[in-house]
């Protein structure tokens, strides 16, 4: 299929040191991301885009490629996901390839699997969309969500306080894994497609942000789960 993977993974991390290539259950993080889209069969080209010379080789040992490095512009810590995907896009055509379709997959996102990927293209190609996204939908309606104001709590929207959850809608947020696009259809409009993205819906036990200590450790325990591994 001419499709591409790219894996955004820069070096540096303030809050968890070394994050992109810290070990993850034996091994780094980053591998797992590489493994899944490898796994999938669906693309071309698996590569990692970053500005790190030790992710570098990382990636390359995992099997993917490295045929670039990451722009200082592309690497601060004020440049967005798609200016990181359009650079690589960009680098690509210079190189003479292009390619039909994309992934971004993020570096420490383990619970990515090759069925995932390919479910993804399943959904996409069935309902003829631009993108897709895998989404968890929040445990607690954020509809009935409250603030401290002056000390004190206050619902951010009273109107909700006294409707049952399963009477607000369902709401959603980003699993922040991966990102399935048609290229044009991202290049077009140099981000998220006009047409907007497919959900595709994830269980909250495969989903966890990894910001700091504490996520790292909870997605080491719902990752054995959901791999079926014992404790050490």
């Amino acid at each position: 299929m001419n499709a591409v993977a790219i894996i955004t993974a820069r070096g540096g991390s303030k809050r968890i040191p070394n994050k992109n290539r810290k070990e993850f259950l034996g091994k780094p993080v980053l591998c797992y991301s590489i493994e899944a889209a490898l796994d999938s069969g669906l693309f071309e080209e698996v590569m990692v885009s970053t500005d790190d010379e030790e992710i570098a080789v990382i990636a390359r040992e995992a099997g993917a490629s490295v045929p670039f490095m990451r722009s200082a512009e592309a690497a601060d810590d004020f440049a967005t996901t798609d200016e990181v995907l359009l650079e690589v896009l960009a680098e690509y055509e210079k190189r003479g390839r292009n390619f039909e379709y994309m992934a971004c997959i993020y570096p420490t996102a383990p619970f990515v699997t090759a069925e995932k990927l390919r479910n993804a293209f399943q959904i996409l190609k069935e309902q003829n969309a631009s993108a897709v996204m895998p989404v968890v939908r929040f445990s607690f309606p954020p509809q009935r969500g409250m603030a401290v104001r002056d000390g004190r709590l206050v619902y951010c929207y009273p109107e909700n306080a006294l409707k049952r959850s399963q009477d607000l809608e369902a709401v959603y947020h980003d699993c922040g894994q991966f990102y399935l696009y048609r290229t044009e259809a991202f290049r077009a409009c140099k981000g998220d497609p006009q047409d907007g993205y497919v959900p595709m819906v994830m269980p909250e036990t495969e989903v966890q942000d990894i910001d700091n200590p504490e996520d790292w450790e909870i997605a080491e325990l719902k990752y054995r789960r959901m791999a079926g591994l014992s404790r050490p």
